[in-house]
């Protein structure tokens, strides 16, 4: 069994489809972002870098296996089941390539944009163009990518596809349009027909906000610092 912690959002996607891939039982506990549950010690000792998603893999020799941050917990499970990652190592080595990819431009970009498209109060003209002109290159690179190919590693959908995904899925609410990206728009339409995309996707859409977050919520999720983390007891 595998403790899954998750709050449904695009990263927590990742996670949650690759385990409805995978068929392997896991139990959900939720964290939710915007009351501060990721800043609870129990949390923290799972996560340390206060964020989801995470899990705990109870399903091992000895003490359980925690593992944070969703590029590493895809390639773990990936390498604890041999599933959905190639087994000839230059196509691995592709695969890892396009994870640190993910985690390290698209994801960022992503997400910065969100917060100047969802949550920024105010005019911020600058800032939103440059994450915009950002993800939209990201954009760009996969469909450059997906040109010739029907996946992000040649012929076999891996979690290479599955962390580039959810990020891609929610380009239209952030703004972007797939119109000039062709091979990119028919890997996403491909993909979001899988019974386990869309598993993985419906996880805790009960769970998700309706309307604009409340000055408490934003003073979780933005403004932390180093030496000042909020936590559900001091708020």
């Amino acid at each position: 069994m595998i403790d899954f912690y998750y709050w449904p959002t695009p990263n927590g996607w990742k996670v949650s489809i690759l385990l409805e891939e995978l068929q392997i039982p896991y139990k959900t506990r939720p964290i939710n972002i915007g009351k501060g549950d990721q800043f609870t010690p129990e949390f923290l000792r799972i996560s340390p870098n206060n964020r989801m998603p995470a899990i705990v893999d109870h399903d091992v020799d000895g003490d359980p296996i925690s593992v944070f941050e969703s590029g590493s917990i895809l390639w773990y499970l990936a390498e604890k089941t041999q599933r959905f990652i190639p087994e000839d190592i230059l196509r691995k080595k592709e695969v890892l390539e396009w994870l640190f990819w993910q985690t390290g431009n698209q994801g960022p970009m992503g997400g910065q944009l969100s917060h100047f498209v969802n949550y920024a109060q105010g005019e911020h003209t600058y800032s939103h163009q440059r994450y915009f002109n950002e993800y939209d290159r990201c954009l760009g690179v996969l469909d450059r990518r997906l040109e010739n190919q029907p996946y992000i590693v040649g012929e076999s959908y891996s979690i290479a596809d599955i962390i580039n995904w959810p990020w891609v899925l929610i380009a239209k609410p952030l703004g972007a349009s797939l119109d000039k990206y062709p091979s990119l728009n028919a890997w996403r339409s491909k993909i979001k027909e899988r019974s386990a995309v869309k598993r993985g996707v419906d996880l805790g859409k009960d769970l998700r906000r309706q309307g604009p977050p409340s000055d408490h919520e934003r003073k979780i999720l933005f403004n932390q610092t180093g030496k000042q983390l909020i936590s559900p007891s001091t708020n």
